[in-house]
């Protein structure tokens, strides 16, 4: 097998068929054994069954649906690890992700670079407040993480056997894949491309699991928001410091106080706010801590189609198949 395509779905029944359209003609083109496996979330509309009436036509489409919904990024963990091309491509079914991109990527690829990353230039028909909260996320993780993840960079990316082997073999819950990539490291590359809007339907990613997403790449790969609560405890801790010497100067000097009580509760109130903040900060790292010692399966498969255990097993052999 030459490429992979993993699409990870959910939600996409008016998708798929445009999708596929656009697809296969790249693929055909590039006169190469390929494969494409959709990783279904269980979807309560007709995803899986459309699917199924294209595998008809195509037997290179593959199915891997799990017993619960387990989200977009550990689906997308999923068909890597099923995967059995030397290269894999992993993008998104709503055409927001261009197929004819694929092209170039594979392009990249052949010239010797493991890692092909679609970096946007725009960001069509996105709203203006996800806009401005992907910078801010992208500006936070790439100024603290532990690995640089290039900016504007989602999980549309071309991946080579030995990198998706080194991804297999991690054992993070988090399923940030951004993060993942830039940790195996390996020579890598960039195209770039304008992202369109959505071909068909909404969003199924709301803004609270971009901001997951986010979180994750904070937390999961930077120790930075640990040292700042810190920090933060000892700004609180010197500011209540340097009102207690105030205090004591303007009583020994008898000057009357320039505060009343309202100020008083107004610091108690900042000192409590910075504890609840350093406690959440904490709890983020030992919520992720404990997801990881519990060593859990990442997903769990109920049903294959034109796949096997052996392909899942492959690349990580000490991992359960279920």
């Amino acid at each position: 097998m030459d490429l992979s395509i993993v699409v990870p779905v959910y939600r996409e029944e008016k998708n798929i068929t445009e999708f596929l359209r656009q697809i296969t003609p790249v693929l055909e083109g590039l006169s190469i054994d390929y494969e494409i496996i959709f990783c279904l979330d269980p979807s309560p509309d007709r995803t899986e069954q459309v699917i199924l009436e294209q595998r008809e036509h195509n037997p290179r489409l593959k199915l891997l649906t799990f017993s619960r919904r387990i989200g977009q990024p550990m689906a997308t963990l999923a068909g890597l690890q099923y995967s059995r091309g030397d290269a894999v491509v992993v993008m998104d079914v709503d055409l927001q992700d261009p197929p004819g991109l694929v092209a170039d990527m594979v392009a990249k690829w052949r010239e010797g670079y493991d890692i092909v990353l679609a970096q946007r230039r725009t960001r069509e028909g996105e709203p203006l407040i996800r806009t401005i909260g992907a910078r801010v996320a992208y500006w936070l993780i790439r100024r603290v993480a532990e690995v640089d993840i290039p900016e504007n960079t989602g999980d549309f990316r071309l991946l080579s056997r030995r990198v998706v082997g080194e991804i297999n073999r991690l054992k993070e819950c988090h399923g940030f894949l951004r993060g993942l990539v830039s940790l195996v490291g390996f020579r890598q590359t960039v195209v770039h491309f304008d992202r369109p809007t959505r071909f068909a339907g909404k969003t199924n990613y709301p803004s609270i699991g971009s901001m997951r997403i986010a979180v994750n790449g904070l937390v999961c790969f930077s120790s930075a928001a640990v040292r700042l609560s810190s920090v933060m405890g000892f700004l609180a801790a010197g500011s209540s410091l340097l009102l207690t010497a105030a205090y004591l100067f303007l009583k020994l000097i008898g000057h009357p106080m320039v505060w009343s009580n309202p100020a008083i509760v107004i610091l108690v109130t900042f000192l409590a706010g910075v504890q609840l903040i350093n406690i959440g900060i904490l709890g983020e790292y030992i919520a992720r801590i404990y997801v990881e010692v519990r060593m859990r399966p990442k997903f769990v498969v109920d049903r294959m189609i034109g796949l096997s255990s052996e392909d899942g097993a492959r690349d990580h052999p000490s991992l359960p198949i279920r």
